[in-house]
C-alpha cells in the first residue's frame, strides 16, 4: 500500500469518527433538549421543531445545493470527502435517532439543561474538528466557511460562530423562548473554541535550535522526513572554538521523532526547543492577505534566465497583466552546484524545479532542431506541477489567466 493511499483510507476514517461524534452530539443532547446547535444541523433541528420532518433529509438536501455552489472553489478533493461525510452523517443521524427511540428516548443528563449544552457543543466541536483535520467537512456552514479560509486568514471558528448566531437567533421564532436562544448561544461559544482548540493543537508547531558537533548529519536527517533546515554560523565563546547551528520548524506531533533522531546522531548536542504561534510557507500554512494598494495585481511569472534583455523582450511580449521576473529576482543562485545543475537540464525540468521549490509559475522558451520555438510553462498548487507546452505567446496568456 501506498503512503498516499494509507493517508487517504486514513482521512475517510478519521471523518467517519468525527462525523459520528457530531451526530451523537445533536441526537443526544441537541434534540432531546430542544437546543439549537448551528450550521445545517441547525436549520433542519428549527424545521424538525416547526414540522416534524426529519433532521437527516433537510440536512442533506441544503447540503446538496452547497455542495455544487462550492465546486468551483474548493475542488474535488476537498469535496469528495464532504460529500462522504455528508452521506455518512445522515445515516448515522438516522440510525442513532432510531437507536434513541428505541431506548426509549432518554435525557442522559436529566433536566440539566446546561450540562447537556457543555457536552453537546465540545462532542460538537471535536467531530467538527476531527473531520477539518482529514481534509473534509460536515457541510452546511462548514463549506461556507473552508472558502472564506482558502483565501483568508480567518479561523474556522470565527466564521462558523457568525454564520450560527444567525440560525440560532432564528430558534426564537419557533420556540419563543429566550432560555432557549441563550443556551444555544452558550453552545455556540463553547463549540467555536473547542474547534479551533483542537485545530490549533493540531496545527501548532515548534521550533528546534540544535548546537551539535555532527551537524550536517542531523541536517541531512531533518531533510530526509520532507523537512527543512538552515544553518547558521556561530561561536561557542567560552572556549572560543566554532559552531554551527541547526534550526528546523516542525509540527508539534513530529518533536518526540526529532528528539530521537538528534540523540540517536549526536547525544551531546545542546537543543532547545520554542513554541511558534504561526507558521506560514511550505509545507505549512499558506499566506492569505488582502493586497492593501486596491490597484489590480499583476500575475508574477518568472523565465527561467537572468538575460536581462531576454526578460524585457518576454514582459513586451507577454503585456502589463504579468510581471516578468528573473532566476536571481526570485532568489534563484545559478552560481550554486544544485541549482545550476537542474537548470541546465530539460525545458521541464527547469520549469518543475522552479515552481516546486520557489513556489511561481514558471515559463521556459525552447527551440527544436528545426528552430520552431515552444513554451514550457509549469503551474499548479502546493502539492502538484502541471507542465504544459505552447506553440503560441497568447495560448500561454490564456492558460496563465485561466489559472489565476
Amino acid at each position: 500500500m501506498t503512503g498516499r493511499l494509507r493517508s487517504e483510507i486514513l482521512d475517510y476514517l478519521s471523518i467517519t469518527v468525527g462525523v459520528t461524534i457530531y451526530a451523537a452530539a445533536v441526537t443526544f443532547f441537541f434534540l432531546p433538549y430542544k437546543l439549537t446547535s448551528g450550521g445545517v444541523t441547525g436549520i433542519g433541528s428549527l424545521i424538525y421543531y416547526a414540522t416534524g420532518f426529519e433532521v437527516q433529509y433537510s440536512y442533506f438536501i441544503i447540503n446538496a445545493a452547497l455542495l455544487l455552489m462550492a465546486l468551483k472553489t474548493l475542488g474535488w478533493k476537498f469535496l469528495a470527502k464532504t460529500i462522504y461525510a455528508t452521506n455518512v452523517i445522515t445515516l448515522v443521524l438516522w440510525l442513532l435517532q432510531r437507536l434513541h427511540e428505541y431506548l426509549g428516548s432518554p435525557m442522559l443528563v436529566g433536566d440539566e439543561l446546561f450540562m447537556a449544552t457543555v457536552i453537546g457543543a465540545i462532542a460538537e466541536g471535536v467531530g467538527l474538528a476531527i473531520c477539518f483535520m482529514a481534509g473534509g467537512s460536515t457541510g452546511g456552514t462548514d463549506i461556507i466557511a473552508a472558502v472564506i479560509n482558502k483565501y483568508r486568514n480567518v479561523s474556522l471558528g470565527t466564521v462558523m460562530m457568525l454564520f450560527d448566531f444567525v440560525i440560532i437567533s432564528c430558534s426564537y421564532i419557533v420556540f419563543r423562548n429566550v432560555q432557549l436562544v441563550i443556551f444555544g448561544y452558550v453552545y455556540l461559544i463553547i463549540a467555536s473554541m473547542a474547534l479551533d482548540y483542537f485545530i490549533r493543537s493540531y496545527r501548532q508547531s515548534v521550533e528546534f535550535k540544535i548546537y551539535s558537533r555532527n551537524p550536517i548529519a542531523i541536517a541531512d536527517a531533518i531533510i530526509s522526513t520532507g523537512r527543512g533546515v538552515t544553518i547558521l554560523d556561530g561561536m561557542g565563546y567560552f572556549t572560543k572554538s566554532d559552531r554551527k547551528v541547526v534550526i528546523s520548524v516542525v509540527r508539534r506531533r513530529e518533536q518526540a521523532g526529532m528528539f530521537r533522531m538528534i540523540k540517536n546522531i549526536d547525544p551531546y548536542a545542546f537543543v532547545t526547543m520554542g513554541n511558534v504561534t504561526g507558521v506560514w510557507g511550505e509545507g505549512f500554512d499558506v499566506m492569505k492577505v488582502r493586497d492593501a494598494r486596491r490597484v489590480p495585481r499583476r500575475q508574477v511569472v518568472v523565465l527561467a534566465t537572468d538575460d536581462a534583455d531576454a526578460i524585457l523582450s518576454m514582459q513586451q511580449l507577454i503585456g502589463p497583466a504579468f510581471e516578468v521576473r528573473s532566476l536571481k529576482a526570485v532568489g534563484i543562485d545559478t552560481d550554486r552546484p544544485l541549482n545550476d545543475n537542474i537548470l541546465t537540464g530539460t525545458a521541464e525540468d527547469k520549469a518543475a524545479y522552479v515552481k516546486n521549490y520557489y513556489g511561481f509559475d514558471t515559463l521556459v522558451t525552447e527551440h527544436d532542431t528545426q528552430g520552431h520555438l515552444s513554451y514550457i510553462v509549469s503551474t499548479g498548487s502546493e502539492d502538484e506541477c502541471f507542465i504544459h507546452r505552447f506553440a503560441d505567446i497568447e495560448q500561454v496568456k490564456a492558460h496563465l489567466t485561466k489559472k489565476g
